[in-house]
C-alpha cells in the first residue's frame, strides 16, 4: 500500500483537484456530490493513474536515472519486489479510476463527458505503450500540460461556463501554457539520462539551453495573456514571474551541464506551495467581490 501511495506522488495531488474544485465551484457556487466525487477523483485516482502508470512502464530507464527516488518518483530496486508492486498500482488504478469517471460522466452532458475521456486518454496516452506521447517532442510538453488544466476545463464544461468567453479562455489558455513550459523545464535535467536511455522528450530534441529558452518563453506568454484577462484577474499575471526568474537562471546551461537545472525543478515545486495560496487568496477576493 505504500508503494502505492508513493506513487501517486502525495506532493502533487493538490495540483489537479483545485484546478478542477476552483472552476466548479466559482461557476456552480455551490457544494454538491459532483464537486466532491470529483475533487477527490482528481485528488488521488487521477494521480494514481498518472504517475503510476508513468512508474510502471518508464521502470528501466527510472532504475539508471539518479534523479528517481523519493519525491521526485520512487524506484524498487528489487525486480520481483517492483513486479508485484507495478501489478498492484495497475489494478488500483483502473479499480479506482473506473467507477468515478463512469459516475462522472453520467451525471453531465456529452460535452461534459467527452472532454473528461479526453482527459484520462491524455494520461494513460503519456506513459502507455504504443501510444508514448512522453517521447514525442512538443507533443510531449502539451499532452502534460493537459494533464493539469484538463480537470480545469472539465469543471468549466461540466459546470456549464461558455470556455470561449472573454475572461475565461485567457485563464485556461494561459494555465496550458504554462504547463507546457513546465514539462519542457523538468525535461532539461533528464537529457543525458533520457538520450543514454533511447527516450526522447523536448529536451533530447532542442537540447537543453533551447528548452530553457522556450520554457522561458512560454512562461513569458502565459503571464502576458493573463494580463488580459479583466480585472482583479489580471493581477495572476505577476505570480508566472517567479517561474520566469526560477528558468531565467539558467539561460547558459548546456547538455552537459543539464542536471543542474535539478536545482530548478525543486524550485519549481516549492514554488507551487505560495503560488497556489497567492491564486486561492485571489479566488476569494473574486468570490466575495473585495476587488
Amino acid at each position: 500500500m505504500a508503494s502505492i501511495v508513493k506513487a501517486s506522488r502525495p506532493v502533487s495531488w493538490i495540483n489537479t483537484a483545485f484546478p478542477f474544485a476552483a472552476g466548479y465551484l466559482l461557476v456552480t457556487r455551490q457544494v454538491d456530490a459532483v464537486l466532491i466525487v470529483g475533487t477527490l477523483f482528481f485528488l488521488i485516482p487521477y494521480n494514481l493513474l498518472m504517475y503510476g502508470v508513468n512508474d510502471v512502464f518508464d521502470y528501466e530507464s527510472d532504475l539508471a536515472n539518479p534523479r528517481k527516488g523519493g519525491i521526485e518518483g520512487d524506484v524498487i530496486r528489487d525486480r520481483a519486489q517492483a513486479r508485484r508492486v507495478h501489478r498492484a498500482i495497475l489494478w488500483a488504478s483502473a479499480v479506482s479510476v473506473v467507477p468515478c469517471v463512469v459516475w462522472l460522466v453520467l451525471q453531465g452532458t456529452v460535452a461534459a463527458g467527452v472532454v473528461l475521456l479526453t482527459v484520462v486518454f491524455a494520461v494513460v496516452a503519456y506513459s502507455a505503450p504504443g501510444l508514448r506521447f512522453k517521447e514525442r517532442p512538443f507533443l510531449d510538453s502539451i499532452t502534460s500540460a493537459v494533464h493539469f488544466v484538463g480537470p480545469l476545463v472539465y469543471a468549466l464544461v461540466l459546470a456549464g461556463a461558455p470556455i470561449a468567453d472573454q475572461g475565461v479562455w485567457q485563464v485556461w489558455a494561459a494555465f496550458l501554457t504554462w504547463g507546457m513550459a513546465s514539462h519542457a523545464f523538468g525535461a532539461v535535467q533528464d537529457v543525458t539520462a533520457d538520450r543514454e536511455g533511447g527516450i526522447s522528450s523536448v529536451a533530447t530534441y532542442l537540447g537543453a539551453r533551447r528548452t530553457v529558452w522556450l520554457a522561458f518563453g512560454w512562461y513569458i506568454l502565459a503571464a502576458v495573456v493573463l494580463a488580459t484577462v479583466p480585472w482583479p484577474g489580471r493581477l495572476a499575471a505577476l505570480l508566472v514571474l517567479p517561474y520566469v526568474w526560477s528558468v531565467a537562471r539558467f539561460w547558459r546551461i548546456t547538455d552537459e551541464t543539464c542536471e543542474d537545472a535539478n536545482r530548478g525543478w525543486r524550485t519549481f515545486l516549492w514554488l507551487n506551495q505560495p503560488v497556489g495560496f497567492l491564486v486561492t487568496m485571489l479566488l476569494i477576493a473574486v468570490w466575495k467581490g473585495w476587488l
